[in-house]
């Protein structure tokens, strides 16, 4: 029984304070959400990939495509370095894609990758382009390459392989550069590109082992006689900081065949003192070298490092079947067979560079480029190359036995390697 003198409020209605600060409490908490959702889709914090299908391209007469590695339904996404394998893929038949450059609008290449120049009459190899499986790769864009080198030193290291790479970038940009804003500087160890408007430059130094060795400045032909010291880098390596970007690269140099001669100490005892090891020990001992000299010397905070991955070799037709062929001579089109792996690839070799890299102390970035080379049988130098410094005459070119099957044509492969190593930067 309720007292006389107190109410009793009615059903089913609330006091009117209540309902004005049950609004005011759901119109607050609706604001923060609305605002919560708005920093969602600004924040760079927070940054999703789209899921957006590639823009089909449209048919032209004039546009021929091929597909060399299997087909799939073209869903893929931007290109996205840390999500997308660029070295899953295949390469496609584009006969409206062109090179930015050719070996007579580029006056930087080396005879030895002059292939047109050298007499190279099919261009087909020049037309294929590489599709990642899960995304779009981006076209070189050397304007964009440019800016994001400004102010800038790009410094490749390595052997001829990298110089194929080097020379490869040089010609994608010097062509949007005005003649008299550039300047190249050749150097038997040192070369230096200078985009000077940009107060850039793009480098190459020769060290085939990356550690020294008595055949780094005078080649030794005969690599019985070539003796590594692979526990020294520093009179190599001085030249090579204060540079903003550093690509490293070294593998074939190892692979003649024959146990290393590895030397400790001082060359003045000639090749006294030194030991035979197997490619792979050598090889780790090396690169353990360059990694204590990188995590020793580098400032991540300043200075990004990579690591170009090892270029195939097609110096054994069988590896892809032809069976009556000798080495990659006269072939022309690319291997079809997917994640074809040849004998010019040593996976041995690349487990050395993966195991020495990930204890590191400063981050290394691969530029994986093997599988997506493994095919291109048709696109090395071939016979259109020169040797000890004199171009092969058309009798030598008869010759296959003559053919480079490790160098590339330029442009051509390496163009790739940039084109993927670009969306890293």
């Amino acid at each position: 029984m309720i007292p006389s003198g107190t109410m009793k409020p009615p059903r089913g209605k609330l006091p009117l304070p209540v309902i004005i600060t049950t609004i005011c409490v759901l119109l607050f908490i609706a604001v923060l959400y609305a605002e919560r959702l708005s920093f969602l889709n600004s924040s760079s914090i927070f940054k999703f990939k789209t899921c957006s299908r590639k823009h089909t391209k449209s048919k032209s007469n004039d546009k021929k495509e091929v597909f060399a590695n299997a087909s799939w339904i073209d869903d893929r996404f931007d290109f996205d370095p840390e999500e997308c394998n660029a070295a899953n893929g295949k390469w496609v038949f584009n006969s409206s894609l062109k090179p930015l450059y050719s070996d007579t609008s580029c006056p930087y290449i080396d005879r030895q990758f002059s292939c047109v120049k050298n007499g190279r009459n099919d261009s087909d190899y020049l037309h294929w382009e590489w599709q990642p499986e899960d995304c779009t790769l981006p076209p070189f864009n050397p304007e964009l390459a440019l800016k994001k080198l400004q102010g800038k030193r790009l410094l490749f290291v390595g052997d001829s392989l990298q110089r194929n790479q080097w020379e490869s970038f040089v010609c994608m940009v010097q062509g949007i550069i005005p003649e008299k804003k550039k300047s190249m500087k050749r150097g038997r160890v040192h070369s230096v590109f200078k985009a000077k408007e940009y107060n850039a430059t793009i480098e190459f130094y020769w060290a085939p082992f990356l550690v020294e060795s008595n055949t780094d400045i005078r080649i030794i032909g005969d690599p019985k006689k070539r003796i590594i010291k692979v526990d020294q880098i520093t009179e190599r390596a001085k030249n090579w900081t204060e540079v903003d970007i550093l690509v490293f690269n070294t593998y074939v140099w190892w692979m003649s065949g024959l146990r290393i001669k590895a030397l400790w100490g001082s060359f003045a005892n000639g090749e006294e003192g030194y030991e035979e090891l197997d490619t792979q020990i050598a090889y780790n001992l090396g690169l353990r070298t360059w990694a204590n000299w990188v995590d020793s010397t580098i400032d991540p905070n300043k200075t990004r490092v990579f690591f170009t991955t090892m270029s195939p070799t097609h110096t054994r037709s069988a590896d892809w079947g032809n069976k009556d062929g000798v080495k990659c001579f006269n072939e022309t089109k690319p291997i079809v067979k997917k994640n074809h792996w040849g004998s010019g690839s040593n996976k041995g070799m690349m487990g050395v560079v993966e195991k020495v890299v990930k204890k590191m102390k400063v981050p290394v970035t691969f530029i994986n480029i093997t599988q997506i080379s493994e095919y291109r049988i048709d696109a090395h130098s071939s016979v259109y190359t020169e040797t000890g410094g004199k171009l092969l005459t058309e009798e030598e070119k008869a010759n296959p036995r003559n053919a480079d099957c490790i160098h590339w044509c330029l442009p051509g492969v390496p163009d790739t390697w940039n084109q993927i190593f670009l969306t890293m930067l």
